[in-house]
């Protein structure tokens, strides 16, 4: 007796179609799954036999053969439980073979025949709709999540019973729309609360207007992290594609808070310094998604850039650039989308006082000590980052206003206090220009432009191109280095609603080369202090 149903397993984090077929033979009673199953699905065999007998079915005991076909895909997870359950009641003749037709079963099933949520539910509805299939029964808690795929009839089931009942035509449970909202709630951080740092604020915001990646120096509590933590605020939602490509990445990961609605949040990762590469970048023996694909569409926050261990920041470099990370194991390569913004704090050497010794604060750090601090973050790597700025402490007034502003809550001090919605506003500005430029080239930010669209439409006035390549010559500007430049550069002027690039676009985009002004600073020094030694010799 034979038979036929359809499930899914996960592969990355896309769902594949596994046909689901059952044999029942005669023989001594065994049972056996075979086509690749790992240990738990090869475990669905006791969960299966309780569920069906707790159900009120019989088990057959006869010689019970699942196969899930294709045979040379490997099923991983617990999700195949209920077509295999409905899969021996066709073979046993308890169900009527057309509960089956054109229907895909997902989920886990309890010793007493309850059907339990399983992660990857929209990434395996979307290939039942792929696959043309009609029905998709999944387990109540998914049922949401699943109708965001679209297009499917989807059947919510609570018990290995419910399956028959609205498969025959009974009332199937109520499984109404779901709701495109967030599933995290907004912060309640704004960019009130930092008094001061009037360009660390800017450069926050032409960063969330071009998608860039941005790093902030400074000494300890200059408030780089603090800023960094409101750069959230001002990010744009997501559009209709990017919220199902990210909501159906974090279902992969079983990390969807909202099952019912789509993530309209960008997200914002912030992972500690003590973070593997595998754990950033994604992996293990089943691989999984790193922080930099559970950060896609948004930002990547590593506070202490220097502190991470270098291999993981060098595992950086390919997501930075291709916005994916391929990850190969014996049994197939899985590839992971990965276009973040990379946003990172740092101090200027180990003491954290280079450069800032005002206060009655001096750096005690040697210049080798400086070099050294500095190259834990590699050339090729710190060519990936769009935009550096120098973050220096509240300067004495500047503190004088924090008193009085704390003193007197409804007080404001103009730019002084630039607030979350005045820089939202700059940003959707800049959004508005962009989206209206790159219509129908599947691109999203001015950081995605490369190649001839780089050039088309970053048109620059003949005193911007000669800043541009003065700058070039003197701070030793690598090819991508010059692009990056003239991508901020073409935020900054969408941000003023300008058509061309004008010279004040560009200086204001070079000033955001702190670090290479500072690396640049130090190997003087080194090569002077070298020139001395030799002198004295």
């Amino acid at each position: 007796m034979y038979g036929l149903c359809y499930g899914a397993c996960m592969h990355g984090i896309d769902g594949r179609t596994v046909t689901v077929e059952t044999d029942l033979a005669n023989g001594l009673p065994a049972f056996s799954i075979v086509g690749l199953p790992d240990s738990a699905v090869r475990e669905s065999t006791e969960r299966v036999r309780a569920a069906l007998k707790n159900s009120g079915y019989e088990f057959p005991m006869r010689r019970i053969t699942v196969n899930l076909a294709p045979a040379d895909v490997r099923k991983e997870g617990a999700s195949f439980d209920l077509a295999i359950a409905v899969g021996i009641l066709l073979a046993s003749g308890q169900w009527p073979s057309g509960i089956a037709a054109g229907a895909m079963f997902l989920g886990e099933l309890s010793l007493l025949g309850h059907v339990r949520p399983v992660p990857g539910v929209l990434s395996m509805a979307l290939a039942a709709k792929e696959a043309g299939l009609a029905r998709l029964f999944v387990p109540a808690e998914n049922a949401r999540e699943a109708a965001l795929a679209g297009g499917l009839d989807i059947v919510p089931v609570r018990k290995l019973a419910d399956v028959l009942d609205t498969g025959s035509g009974g009332a199937a449970l109520d499984a109404r729309p779901a709701e495109t909202t967030c599933d995290v709630e907004a912060d309640e951080l704004d960019f009130a609360d930092v008094v001061g740092q009037i360009m660390a604020k800017r450069a926050l915001a032409i960063a969330a207007a071009g998608g860039h990646n941005v790093v902030f120096i400074g000494p300890p509590g200059s408030g780089k992290t603090m800023l960094m933590k409101r750069l959230a605020s001002i990010l744009p939602p997501l559009d209709d594609d990017e919220a199902l490509e990210v909501t159906k990445l974090y279902s992969a990961s079983g990390q969807l808070a909202n099952r019912g609605a789509l993530v309209r949040r960008r997200p914002f990762r912030s992972p500690h310094h003590t973070i593997s590469p595998q754990g950033l970048i994604g992996g293990g023996a089943t691989p999984r998604p790193g922080e930099v694909s559970l950060a896609h569409r948004g930002v990547l926050f590593l506070d202490e850039l220097p502190e991470f261990p270098r291999i993981a920041l060098e595992s950086l470099r390919q997501p930075l650039e291709d916005g994916a990370v391929t990850i190969a194991r014996a049994r197939g390569a899985f590839t992971y989308p990965a276009r973040f913004a990379l946003a990172g704090t740092m101090n200027p050497c180990p003491c954290g006082y280079d450069g800032y010794e005002e206060g009655g604060r001096s750096c005690s750090c040697a210049l080798p000590r400086k070099l050294a601090y500095l190259s834990r973050l590699s050339g090729p790597l710190m060519d990936r980052i769009d935009m550096t700025l120098d973050v220096p402490r509240l300067r004495p007034e500047e503190a004088e206003l924090l008193r009085v502003s704390l003193g007197d809550p409804t007080r404001s001090s103009g730019d002084a206090r630039l607030d979350t919605s005045s820089l939202l506003e700059l940003v959707e500005q800049a959004r508005a220009a962009q989206r209206a430029r790159y219509a129908g080239l599947g691109i999203r930010s001015n950081a995605e432009l490369s190649g001839q669209l780089l050039h088309r439409h970053c048109r620059l006035t003949v005193e911007a191109s000669q800043r541009l390549m003065q700058a070039y010559g003197a701070l030793e500007f690598s090819a991508r280095s010059h692009d990056r430049v003239l991508r901020v550069a073409r935020t900054i002027a969408d941000a003023e609603g300008s058509p061309r690039i004008e010279a004040e676009h560009m200086n204001e985009a070079l000033t955001y080369r702190a670090f290479d002004f500072r690396r640049q600073r130090l190997r003087e020094g080194d090569m002077q202090e070298a020139t001395k030694r030799a002198g004295g010799k």
